[in-house]
Parts: C-alpha cells; sequence; structure tokens
C-alpha cells in the first residue's frame, strides 16, 4: 500500500495516549465500549430466549444472527441521515431504541415472529448512528491519532465481545433471560444518557451536515440510495471497501467451522472454546503491537503481507492438525487483523466530506453481512470435502485477496480540486480539498 498523506503527517507515530487525551473520542470510545457488551449480552440471552420457547435450534440460531443482515438495507435506505441530522441526537436516539426494544423483549411475552421482527427493525437503524459515531470520531482526530483511535476501538470490540458473551452466561444462570435482557437494556440507557449530557450539540457547520438536504433530494431513502451507488461507484472507495469486507468473511466462513472441526477430530470436551478464543486474542495482540509500535507508512506497507498472514495459516488445516497447531494457526490468522489499520487512512482520504457517515455505516453493515454468509457458503462446501479442507479453503481465498490488493495503483498523494461534490468519481480527489478530520 502506497501512504496517501503528506511525509509529514504521514511519518508521525501517535500514541494511545494522546488517543484518549481527546474527550470527544473518549465519550464515543467509552459510551460504544459499553454498548457492545451489552449488545453482546443481548444478543445471546435472546438466543437462549428463544430456544428455551421453542426448542428450534434453528429458531435460536435465526434469533443470534437477525440483528446482522438487516444493517445492509438500513445502510443503503437511511444512510444519508447520518451526515445530515446532528449525531448527538442520532446517537443519543439510537441507544435508545436499541434500550427500548431490549426492555419490551424483557416485559412484554410476544410471539416469536414479533419478537424476531422488533430486533430487525432496530437493525435497519443501526449504520445511521453507527456512522454518525464514526463520523464525529474522523472529525476529532487527526492523522495516525484517527489510526489509532480506529485501534482502539477494535481492541475494545473485542474484549468487549468476549465480556458480553461471558456476562451474558452469567447473568441468565442467576437471572433468568429476560432479566438478563433488562441488564442489557440498563447498559443501552446508560451510553444514551451520557452522550445526551456530555456530548455538545453541534450545529451544521460543526459536522458537516446539511439539514433538509434529504428532503429537498426526494426523501431519506432516495438520497441514501443515491449517495450509496455514488460510493461504490468510486473505484478507490469500492476497492477499499472490498478489501475491508472480503478477508474477515473468508475468515468469519472458517470461524463457523471450528465446532464442527473439533468435533470431527475427537478432540476434548470444550478445546472448541479455546479455538474459538485463538482469533479474538490474536486481533488484540495484533492490533496492539501493529497500531503502537509501526509507524503509519510501515503498517500501510504490510496491508497485504498481513492480510496473507490471515489467510496462509488456515491452509495448513488441510492437513488436519491437532490441538496445539491449530490454537497457534488460530493465532497467527488473528494477528492478521491488524491489516486494517493500514486501511484507515487511504479510507479516510478517499470519503468525501458529506458522505462520511453513511460511508462508514455502509462498510460496517457490508461487513457484518458478509460475515454472517460466509459460514454458509464454506459450511455448504464442507459438506463435500470435509471441515478440514474447507477451512483450508477459506484461507486460500482470503490468501488470494492479499495478491489482488498487490495490484492496486495507489496515488501518492492527494491531488487537490476545486469542488469536493459528493458526486465526483474519485474519491481521493474530493477528500483533499475538504480535510474534515482537520
Amino acid at each position: 500500500m502506497t501512504p496517501t498523506a503528506e511525509p509529514a503527517q504521514g511519518n508521525h507515530r501517535a500514541t494511545y495516549r494522546e488517543v484518549l487525551a481527546e474527550p470527544r473520542f473518549r465519550l464515543l470510545f467509552s459510551t460504544r465500549t459499553v454498548a457492545i457488551t451489552a449488545d453482546a449480552l443481548r444478543i445471546t440471552t435472546f438466543s437462549v430466549l428463544v430456544f428455551s420457547a421453542t426448542g428450534s435450534a434453528l429458531l435460536s440460531a435465526l434469533a443470534f444472527g437477525i440483528g446482522f443482515i438487516p444493517q445492509l438495507f438500513g445502510s443503503l435506505l437511511l444512510g444519508s441521515l447520518a451526515d445530515r441530522l446532528p449525531p448527538r441526537a442520532l446517537i443519543t436516539g439510537g441507544y435508545a431504541l436499541t434500550c427500548a426494544a431490549a426492555l419490551l423483549l424483557a416485559l412484554v411475552r410476544m410471539p416469536v415472529a414479533a419478537s424476531l421482527g422488533v430486533v430487525a427493525l432496530v437493525a435497519l437503524a443501526t449504520p445511521v448512528f453507527h456512522g454518525a459515531s464514526s463520523r464525529l470520531v474522523a472529525q476529532s482526530l487527526e492523522g495516525d491519532a484517527y489510526v489509532l483511535g480506529r485501534s482502539l476501538n477494535n481492541i475494545a470490540a473485542s474484549g468487549a465481545q468476549l465480556f458480553g458473551l461471558a456476562l451474558g452466561g452469567a447473568v441468565v444462570a442467576v437471572l433468568g433471560p429476560h432479566r438478563a435482557l433488562a441488564v442489557s437494556a440498563a447498559l443501552y440507557l446508560g451510553c444514551a444518557l451520557a452522550i445526551h449530557i456530555r456530548l455538545p450539540r453541534l450545529q451544521p457547520g460543526e459536522f458537516g451536515g446539511t439539514p433538509g438536504s434529504a428532503r429537498g433530494d426526494g426523501g431519506a431513502v432516495r438520497a441514501s440510495l443515491h449517495g450509496a451507488g455514488l460510493l461504490l461507484r468510486g473505484h478507490t472507495v469500492r476497492r477499499l471497501m472490498l478489501a475491508q469486507w472480503l478477508p474477515p468473511a473468508f475468515v468469519a466462513g472458517a470461524e463457523g467451522l471450528i465446532v464442527a472441526y473439533a468435533g470431527g477430530r475427537h478432540f476434548a470436551p470444550g478445546w472448541y472454546a479455546v479455538l474459538m478464543g485463538c482469533l479474538p486474542v490474536g486481533m488484540l495482540v495484533g492490533d496492539l503491537l501493529v497500531g503502537r509500535l509501526l509507524r503509519p507508512p510501515t503498517r500501510e506497507r504490510l496491508v497485504v503481507p498481513l492480510i496473507a498472514l490471515m489467510g496462509l495459516p488456515l491452509v495448513g488445516f488441510a492437513a488436519e492438525p491437532g490441538v496445539g497447531v491449530s490454537s497457534c494457526l488460530l493465532l497467527l490468522c488473528g494477528f492478521g487483523f491488524a491489516y486494517g489499520l493500514g486501511l484507515q487512512r487511504p479510507f479516510l482520504d478517499a470519503l468525501p466530506q458529506d458522505g462520511q457517515g453513511q460511508a462508514f455505516g455502509l462498510l460496517g453493515s457490508g461487513s457484518m453481512t458478509l460475515q454472517g454468509v460466509g459460514p454458509v457458503c464454506f459450511g455448504s462446501v464442507a459438506a463435500g470435502i470435509g471441515t478440514g479442507g474447507a477451512i483450508a479453503l477459506a484461507g486460500g481465498a482470503a490468501a488470494l485477496t492479499a495478491g489482488w490488493i498487490l495490484t492496486w495503483h495507489l496515488p501518492t498523494s492527494p491531488v487537490p480540486v476545486p469542488n469536493c461534490s459528493t458526486g465526483s468519481e474519485n474519491g481521493t480527489e474530493q477528500h483533499a480539498c475538504s480535510s474534515p478530520a482537520q
């Protein structure tokens, strides 16, 4: 990868202390970490609730994943609102909406179909307030501090998910699923109050929004579809999104087969959980080391090797290794996820100023959708070639993505243009004259 920032800024290595010293980021970071914990608690508890009511493994799995796939449709249909409405109202409203949904599931006995519908409706709105939050982070942190901010978010997200899953099991055992959902609602409410009280009410010029423009373009849905089309038609933005979507989707396909692989190899009970834990541990270590120790140009040059590191260890599962070797392979794979840090600045540089919120929402929702599709695809393949072969195939696909990225030829610096309109085909030039992160 070729650095896209100016040399003076590109060589500066920020610190986590600098990033956490920014009050706005610190608020968004802390509330998002709590919300991810609440997400994990709510998702697992809702899945348990559905299974206890129906006894159906299929409906329980659907309850676990129903909050993911609708996010892509929400991003396509409502994503423009992340750039056009005040961020404090959006983020507060998002947490309040999720709180209300969790409370509704906790207090009201509804048919399973209605419960699934409630979760799916909330998922439609998720990309809007996540996009608004990511946009504020990009505007609050400059240069390498923005990349380290993303690194901190990744580290906290992995830790919060693990903690939320563990908390879910403990709270359900002690309080039962309905009260556990009420606990998640209380966590969401705390996030909403923190944002409403501590995040200042930003004026349109301060967050780049253009209130009313969605209506002027024929409504929020039409504006969102138009904006998503412009983003995906831009060559640079589309490539950078695919680079952040595809490798995690392939690895998720492999991850979804770990339980079956452990069972097929007759590993001792509980070892599948150890294997599954190796990936997030590797991710935590990779983000910490690559984010803190390497300079920005070095991170961007290591994008291709790190993606290869995600995929190639998984190819080793073709030999159906034992527990020890499998654990090491998965740790190496998780470490490779740090490649995403090298794409953060190029991606931000490629975005138009008045489309950042929608772009971040589309990036997150597209990634979640593909990570939900990956296990289904490779699970189907495993029926024919075995779990070890399917995991190896997923790793090979990730490695091929690294080869594709190696063929890119990105510009070495942004080229200024007089107009930064959303409709330009060259996303890098659009951002060059707007510098939203500053």
